[in-house]
């Protein structure tokens, strides 16, 4: 049974390795183009891991000097993607205090956290920013981005690891279903690309390590996938009560029918295909619909061994093998805490337009994966709902379901 209360898709903003918005986010998508590159910096050299994805310009460049030295990166992207898609929502009019702001992260500012330890050891404690504790909480994308649009319906950030932005979303449109707000500004941000990240993940063995030809190391669902390239990014969408938008002449993308938000109980770091069931079916009966009225799935799909199958495996025993799947992680790197935003935004925009894009690099399907992954060309069609799903280290499991 659904709770009470449409929850529409207004507007929508993104920084990603594709692209400094949200429009050419999704042009980059459809291209098949790829935002993963060799790491030039000096920093990298002795690193096992010699490719990333990292933005295609710095968001310190996109806004006043002083504003930007008071910002960790993060948050400077989390804000400039919230302004992106607060202006292609129409900017609305809405009392402050039922405004509300939710933005996750999995790290928070740990580029500030790491850049100000250094100084400190270097060169001590008077070189460090007066602004080093705003710049490195978790909290501080929600914070300024709230103080930006003068939202008064609270600040909230989510922490689940790689599942952030899209719990971010759950969150989002339980607020307004309470009636608590009638408009979100929400999602997830990461910033990240640090030699202390890159070797963590490293030791932990999730990321590749090959270098050559760096367009294709991400390779989700291929039988030669080898971990996962690390991103950076955000991505926000303007949610609003249906009647509020209405009421406005509010143009929509599509409508956030239902999520779900569940924990593996089961292990730190690997994947668990009955939590993600759980999740999926959840989700699905928060939006009132059938597994048969899904024809899209946005899949976490980071390109490791082990989390690829278990997904595959998790969505052919929920909605079959004959959904349309696509992983543009093979594009856009992992972005972490930005990924499930992106991701959500890719199923809604593939709802819109009725295209999927396809997955990069997909040249030999691991037989263990049953699932329809889209690949080759992006793939056309009329669907009136799609699935996205988030998954992160800790258990954290979370689905969307979208519809026209």
């Amino acid at each position: 049974m659904t709770r009470n209360g449409r929850v529409l898709v207004t507007g929508v903003g993104a920084m990603t390795p594709l692209g400094a918005d949200a429009p050419s986010t999704w042009a980059g998508l459809l291209d098949g183009k790829s935002g993963v590159r060799l790491l030039e910096e000096d920093w990298a050299a002795d690193l096992p891991v010699h490719v990333a994805a990292p933005l295609t310009v710095d968001p310190a460049a996109q806004m006043p000097r002083a504003e930007a030295r008071k910002l960790d990166r993060g948050e400077q992207i989390a804000l400039l993607s919230a302004r992106e898609a607060w202006q292609d929502a129409g900017a609305p009019q809405v009392e402050p205090e039922r405004l509300a702001v939710v933005i996750g992260t999995g790290t928070g500012g740990i580029l500030s956290t790491l850049g100000q330890d250094d100084i400190l050891e270097r060169t001590g404690l008077r070189r460090m920013s007066p602004f080093a504790i705003p710049m490195l909480m978790p909290n501080g994308p929600a914070a300024w981005v709230s103080m930006d649009l003068g939202a008064k319906g609270g600040a909230r950030t989510p922490v689940s690891a790689c599942a952030s932005g899209a719990e971010a979303l759950a969150l989002g449109q339980d607020l307004i279903r309470s009636g608590r707000v009638d408009v979100v500004v929400a999602g997830g941000v990461e910033a990240c690309l640090h030699p202390f990240t890159l070797a963590a993940f490293a030791q932990m063995k999730a990321l590749s390590t090959q270098s050559t030809d760096p367009e294709s190391v991400s390779r989700p669902f291929d039988v030669r996938r080898s971990g996962f390239v690390m991103g950076e990014g955000a991505g926000i969408m303007v949610l609003e009560r249906a009647g509020f938008a209405e009421a406005r002449g509010a143009r929509a993308y599509g409508t956030l029918a239902g999520s779900a938000v569940s924990s593996s109980a089961d292990h730190i770091t690997a994947s668990d295909a009955d939590g993600q069931v759980f999740a999926m079916e959840l989700a699905l009966r928060d939006a009132g619909l059938a597994p048969s009225d899904i024809g899209v799935v946005h899949a976490h799909a980071t390109s490791t061994e082990s989390g690829d199958v278990a997904e595959a495996e998790a969505i052919g025993r929920v909605l079959g093998n004959g959904v349309a799947v696509t992983a543009t992680k093979s594009m856009t790197g992992h972005m972490l805490g930005a990924s499930g935003t992106v991701g959500a935004l890719t199923a809604l925009l593939a709802l819109r337009d009725g295209t999927v894009p396809a997955t990069r690099n997909l040249d030999e399907l691991d037989p263990r994966v049953e699932v329809d992954v889209v690949r080759g060309e992006p793939r056309t069609g009329q669907w009136s709902a799609a699935l996205s799903n988030s998954f992160g280290f800790g258990g954290h499991n979370v689905s969307l379901v979208f519809t026209r």
